[in-house]
């Protein structure tokens, strides 16, 4: 069976039901109700109840009462098959060869390319950075069902395999580090893409404000949106497209192989991201204002709009600056769809139809040419 990433976007298309209603948390009672172990040293009593079993049916995506220690029985499944899932898509960057990469950067790229593939780099090493700190420091703190956090702890590691992904092609192309690393700092449009994002997550990151508030609530659930359908399903996918145009030329095979291997991390976490979102809005019976939503997107295509303006002010064959927006407005629609939302980019064309392909790379390799441990880990993954 081929695989296509792509197919877990039909799994947000059925949300699961709503909780009943929560109880109260169960924990450990007050020393009256735990009894004492033995009332007598010679006559042994029955140790004390000290809680209550616990229903799966109580938990929730946030403000939930259940035990977050008790993973199973599984209220969210899917989340489970996740977990399991990026799991067999382990890889690591070193297991891609890049000499052919040195000697293509050194005598090949044009300096058009390589300021694009440059630049590619240094947006894309920051956000992965920002993407590890906003699910590890703030997103599972507010999840209150384990087996959310579980696939969400995965997701952290992937984040910073992703920066060491960038960090290997940097330091084996003999980029200058510091220069690159600084690129989001000095670039005017590499610099609107990291703020927007700073100040959209700015919402997930607040500990002070409980989602017991429906305001709060709102204002967590747009900012998760934009990280799971933007950030990741539009900036992301989109980002790595102008790597792989230099790849269908037969340039940059090895950077764009290891881009391969993480866009398909990438499009779990949007569809995962997208999944609880869905969730979110139906257990707390929440509706997104439009207006927030059309501001989102807006802010959002003008910040890639500046972006591709400067990554791509001179076009390198078989890919510019409006291949580069017209495919973000297509892919923000299919984002939106998942979500069922509204277009917001109503007659968007697929500009890139190979695209998808990139995410559907098979980690098998010829037996002969690669680890044993290797080909047995691409040969157990299961897209369904």
């Amino acid at each position: 069976m081929t695989a296509n990433f792509e197919d877990w976007d039909a799994v947000v298309t059925q949300p699961s039901a709503c909780a009943a209603t929560a109880k109260p948390a169960y924990g450990v009672g007050s020393a009256s109700d735990q009894g004492t172990m033995l009332r007598d040293a010679h006559t042994p009593t029955p140790k004390a109840v000290i809680s209550m079993p616990v229903d799966a049916a109580d938990k929730r995506v946030v403000n939930g009462q259940a035990d977050i220690n008790q993973l199973a029985p599984f209220k969210y499944p899917w989340a489970w098959s996740f977990f399991l899932n990026a799991n067999s898509n382990h890889w690591t960057p070193l297991e891609i060869s890049m000499a052919q990469d040195v000697h293509d950067y050194q005598h090949t790229l044009t300096p058009a390319e390589r300021h694009v593939f440059e630049n590619v780099l240094a947006y894309l090493t920051t956000s992965d950075i920002l993407a590890m700190r906003n699910i590890g420091l703030a997103v599972m703190e507010k999840m209150s069902a384990p087996e959310l956090q579980i696939y969400q702890a995965r997701q952290v590691y992937e984040e910073a395999l992703h920066t060491w992904t960038y960090q290997h092609c940097i330091e084996t192309l003999g980029l200058d580090q510091r220069e690159i690393y600084n690129r989001y700092r000095v670039v005017p449009e590499i610099h609107g893409k990291i703020a927007l994002a700073n100040r959209r997550l700015h919402g997930v990151l607040q500990s002070g404000r409980p989602l017991s508030d429906r305001d709060a609530l709102h204002e967590f659930a747009m900012a998760y949106l934009f990280f799971a359908a933007v950030f990741e399903g539009c900036w992301f996918y989109n980002g790595f497209s102008p790597v792989f145009a230099l790849q269908r030329r037969g340039l940059m095979k090895g950077a764009a192989e290891q881009l391969q291997y993480i866009m398909r991390d990438e499009v779990l976490h949007c569809a995962f991201g997208i999944r609880v979102v869905r969730q979110l809005l139906d257990e707390e019976n929440l509706t997104l204002d439009p207006q927030a939503l059309r501001q989102m997107w807006d802010e959002a295509e003008a910040a890639e709009t500046a972006y591709a303006g400067y990554i791509l002010h001179e076009p390198i064959l078989g890919y510019n600056a409006r291949l580069h927006i017209e495919q973000f407005r297509y892919v923000a629609n299919r984002r939106a769809r998942q979500l069922g939302l509204a277009e917001p980019f109503p007659g968007a064309t697929n500009m890139l139809p190979w695209l998808d392909e990139q995410a559907n790379l098979r980690k098998e390799k010829n037996f002969f040419e690669t680890r044993v441990t290797e080909y047995q880990t691409g040969g157990a993954l299961v897209w369904e």
